[in-house]
């Protein structure tokens, strides 16, 4: 029975009780007529979006009842938030869209639309009607003339396609519209019953879920063009600013003609050079940080004359689960964002909704310029299925909402203006609710994931031979066709002419030949440009391939990784700086909650290709306390499927970021390349100018051969290399090679192992130049709680070593200031006397 799907508040009831009252419209009107004087919404079009609310309010109850007795393991629902549905309705089907946890209504509706247009045939990127309103131009969405009255809500709503020619006529203005079998007779249209499906198999957790595959309940499918979202609260809003960042790149070489295909397995998103990006979220969102950095990045791009098309959509229920926002407060925030034009509409208003978002949507794609939509609304059933509202709100408080409720509002409307009458859309309704629980019913007993190995499976690919293919065919393309754009990007002296190179000259060269290669690869940051980098490393790069592929960024790291994050979903290949390792822990949650989730949420479908260059690590002399000095990777190597390289030598250096380019563009990978900034540029080893820390450039024909793979270690020999090994990484790497020198004046034989790479690490290798010895030193220049040494003895362990092992490890401390921080980090002595005692036993 419908009653066992009954809200805490009785929802449902008060829904029927609202339509019950209804008097019937003393005229029928014919449903192509616009619902009122004063707007393009038709009625077929509002009884269109008025199915789309019921199925999303169904959808909540359902949620409940699936709840109720344990098959259901999410209840945060869209009931009072409905009123998105006229927004979805004045967009695009291929506009992309990141969604916040509300948005039921838009997802149908965006199932609609896409089940009613094809991809293929995308727009001109300019419209000579661009100057009209979007209202005017398509009723519901893009382009086109308005549907025939008969049109189904299984057509795309807003679709704007033209009706068939042998289409009936519709029925004259003021007549019935066909009879009782129009309105109430309808079955759930095809397109909501699928997004329906959608949305409870994500509910109850199905491995069939389209998008996620039973690992959460999000709203995203990549057909529809909506990309999931975590439920980490307003980190999407950055990746959304550089999704525009980059459609609007890509929009305008697609119409100068300059735009190449992606190379080396890199994918392009299929959405056409007009488009623009949605990003919805909660008014109490409006506080986060990350919020924040996006609005503040969008219109500092926006003030410096750089356009990024998105419409941001705030929500406002006017709580964040039982917190209130201040009256007043959203409004003055969002109107005070410099550079961001504001609209704002109430949500339970279906036509004031709906014209306000078609004129926000295209002021946006008109100008390429950001706006933000405040859509006010109500939240209904409390925040989630175990919030109990009456412990912080009043009676007086939820009955006011349940006055607004938008699903009602929408059933008036639609009687009001002679379309259907309430006892047609009850019925309506129920049909919609017998239809969403006998989905429920059926997706109860699909799959779930049972196997660690398929929960896994999507979240980080890794495919070796074809990233060392994809390095083969760079070098071919380097020595071959493109041999003289790269003469002449180098000046007519390529790298591996000029001489031994410094890591910082090598990684130089590997970004110079990277960005020839890829034609997509952009390279920014703070300084990255015009400075060429704090430490010189991107120096020259912008001067040979333009300010559109090499520029700066504002101070900010959770933007300059929300710009990559929305590059590299956009098709481009990300190469972002961040100045410094410390200043990276203030935007983590852009690598963690938003980068490395968005293949796992997706089952691939949507990548996050991206190379996050990081100046790292300690022993900067004469400069430094711990915000340039940051020994802490633990935060790094805790990321699921994040792949962290760090070169020590230049001629490790190269090849490995061409693998990470290779592995961002092929298999999606979010990389971190960690720079040792110390190393940047040492040139001896042993003694003052012996050079045996410089390496010569590579030349293409020898890329393939020096390959390196993700995950395997260098190896020193040292001596007889037969009594100890050392396992290090970055400046530990010519300490640890200094201090084996010493122990091989004293007759030890040592192998001394470069790691290379963080995550994954080369377990295989460290097993068997473990096994070679019988005695492991572990080097680890991070810190003892928390640093790389702990995973390399857990490595050891679960293998089953039973040799002699030591960690010489950095203390549990920041680093301090000058001379202070020799006592808190490792020395040669340190890791000579380490490998004594390891010795004696």
């Amino acid at each position: 029975m419908l009653s066992d799907v009954t809200t805490p508040q009785d929802l449902d009831d008060r829904f029927r009780e609202t339509l019950a009252a209804l008097a019937a419209p003393a005229q029928r009107r014919d449903p192509a007529r616009p619902v009122t004087d004063d707007t393009t919404l038709t009625g077929a079009r509002a009884l269109e979006l008025f199915d789309a609310q019921a199925t999303s309010r169904q959808l909540d109850l359902a949620g409940r009842w699936l709840r109720s007795f344990g098959e259901g393991f999410y209840t945060i629902g869209s009931a009072g938030h409905e009123g998105n549905a006229a927004v979805a309705a004045a967009l695009r089907a291929t506009d992309p869209a990141l969604l916040h946890y509300r948005s039921g209504a838009f997802y149908c509706v965006r199932a609609a639309q896409a089940g009613g247009s094809a991809p293929a045939g995308w727009p001109e990127a300019e419209h000579p009607e661009d100057d009209q309103p979007e209202a005017e131009r398509a009723g519901v969405g893009h382009g086109g003339s308005d549907r025939p009255a008969e049109a189904s809500p299984g057509d795309a709503v807003g679709s704007g396609d033209a009706p068939a020619p042998d289409a009936p006529d519709a029925p004259a203005p003021d007549e019935p519209a066909g009879g009782a079998g129009s309105v109430v007779d309808q079955p759930l249209s095809p397109a909501y019953a699928e997004a329906a499906r959608d949305v409870l198999r994500g509910m109850v957790a199905s491995s069939r879920e389209p998008i996620a595959g039973g690992r959460h309940k999000v709203f995203g499918r990549a057909d529809l063009a909506v990309v999931p979202t975590t439920s980490t609260i307003a980190s999407h809003l950055p990746r959304a600013v550089g999704m525009g960042l980059a459609v609007e790149r890509l929009r305008r070489l697609d119409t100068s003609g300059r735009r190449d295909g992606a190379r080396a397995g890199a994918e392009q998103a299929s959405w056409p050079p007009d488009a623009i990006v949605v990003c919805s979220f909660g008014d109490a969102s409006v506080n986060h940080a990350s919020a924040t950095a996006a609005f503040n990045t969008a219109g500092w791009y926006d003030h410096t004359g750089l356009r990024i098309p998105v419409l941001f959509v705030c929500e406002d229920n006017g709580l964040g689960i039982s917190v209130r926002s201040p009256k007043g407060w959203v409004e003055t925030t969002l109107r005070s964002k410099p550079g961001i034009r504001y609209f704002a509409a109430e949500g339970d208003d279906l036509v004031r909704a709906y014209e306000a978002a078609a004129e926000a949507a295209a002021w946006v794609r008109r100008h390429r310029r950001p706006a933000v939509l405040h859509l006010s609304t109500v939240r209904l059933m409390g925040h989630a299925g175990a919030d109990a509202e009456t412990a912080y709100r009043s009676a007086g408080e939820i009955a006011a909402d349940l006055d607004r409720d938008p699903l009602a509002g929408t059933a008036r409307l639609l009687v009001d203006a002679g379309v259907a009458t309430g006892e047609e859309l009850l019925a309506r309704y129920d049909e919609i609710g017998w239809q969403v629980r006998r989905i429920a019913e059926e997706v109860l007993d699909e799959p779930k994931l049972t196997a660690p190995a398929d929960v896994v499976a999507p979240l980080a690919p890794r495919r070796p031979a074809r990233l060392a293919r994809a390095v083969a065919d760079a070098a071919a393309r380097a020595a071959g066709p493109g041999a003289g754009a790269r003469a002449e990007a180098f000046g007519g002296r390529p790298p591996e002419l000029t001489g031994p190179l410094t890591l910082a000259q090598s990684i130089n060269a590997a970004l110079a030949d990277g960005m020839l290669d890829h034609p997509q690869m952009a390279v920014f940051g703070e300084d990255v440009g015009a400075k060429g980098g704090v430490y010189g490393v991107t120096k020259g790069l912008r001067d040979r391939f333009g300010a559109a592929r090499v520029f700066d960024t504002l101070l900010d790291e959770t933007s300059i990784l929300g710009l990559g994050l929305g590059a590299g979903l956009a098709g481009m290949l990300p190469v972002p700086e961040i100045q410094y390792l410390a200043y990276l822990h203030n935007a983590e949650d852009q690598l963690r909650g938003e980068a490395a989730t968005m293949q796992f949420f997706s089952q691939g479908a949507f990548r996050n290709p991206m190379v996050v260059r990081v100046a790292g690590l300690a022993y900067q002399e004469g400069f430094g306390g711990h915000f340039h000095n940051d020994n802490s990777v633990a935060v790094l190597r805790d990321v699921p499927g994040l792949v962290i390289a760090v070169p020590a030598r230049p001629d490790d250096a190269a090849p490995m970021l061409r693998t990470c380019l290779a592995s961002a563009a092929v298999d999606g990978s979010v990389c971190v390349f960690l720079e040792p900034i110390a190393l940047y540029h040492t040139r001896d080893l042993y003694a003052d100018g012996d050079g045996e820390w410089l390496a010569h450039y590579a030349e293409p024909g020898a890329w393939t051969g020096g390959h390196v793979p993700i995950g395997r270690a260098r190896v020193y020999g040292v001596g007889s290399a037969e009594d100890v090994t050392i396992i290090t990484f970055g400046n530990g790497v010519p300490m640890s090679l200094r201090a084996a020198a010493t122990l091989a004046d004293e007759g030890v034989g040592t192998r001394v192992v470069d790691l290379r790479w963080l995550s994954p690490l080369p377990v295989a290798d460290i097993i068997r130049e473990a096994a070679g010895t019988g005695r492991v030193l572990v080097v680890d220049e991070t810190r003892r709680s928390g640093g790389v040494g702990e995973g390399v003895i857990a490595a050891l362990v679960d293998a089953g070593y039973v040799g002699a092992a030591r960690r010489v490890a950095g203390v549990d401390s920041f680093v301090p200031l000058g001379p202070a921080a020799r006592q808190v980090l490792v020395s040669e002595e340190a890791i000579t006397q380490g490998a004594r005692t390891l010795l004696a036993r």
